[in-house]
């Protein structure tokens, strides 16, 4: 299988920009998830801090304002992403 096969260019100077494309795209996705991991321990220390203070596990008010943040900056799919975020980083509600 050729780099334009793998690639569906129909030229090797296309094929070479979309595999490097695809690189700093597999980059880029690996600090993502290393970014919402640490996004998770962080929620983490916050629900244990307010679960053992005597509070709720979720403050809703400050996922509202977490889903506008979202939307604002990316749009109606912005908001979908900020809900995925939060039921990694909180679970379930």
């Amino acid at each position: 299988m050729t780099t334009i096969d793998v690639t569906g260019a129909r030229t090797t100077e296309a094929a070479d920009v979309i595999t490097g494309a695809r690189e700093r795209i597999d980059a880029l996705d690996d600090r993502i998830i290393g970014l919402i991991q640490e996004r998770m321990a962080v929620s983490a220390v916050i629900q244990e801090a307010r679960i053992t203070s005597g509070g709720r596990r979720v403050n809703l008010s400050r996922e509202m304002e977490i889903l506008g943040h979202y939307r604002d900056a990316l749009g109606k799919p912005g908001t979908s992403l900020a809900m995925t975020l939060l039921e990694l980083c909180r679970g379930r509600v």
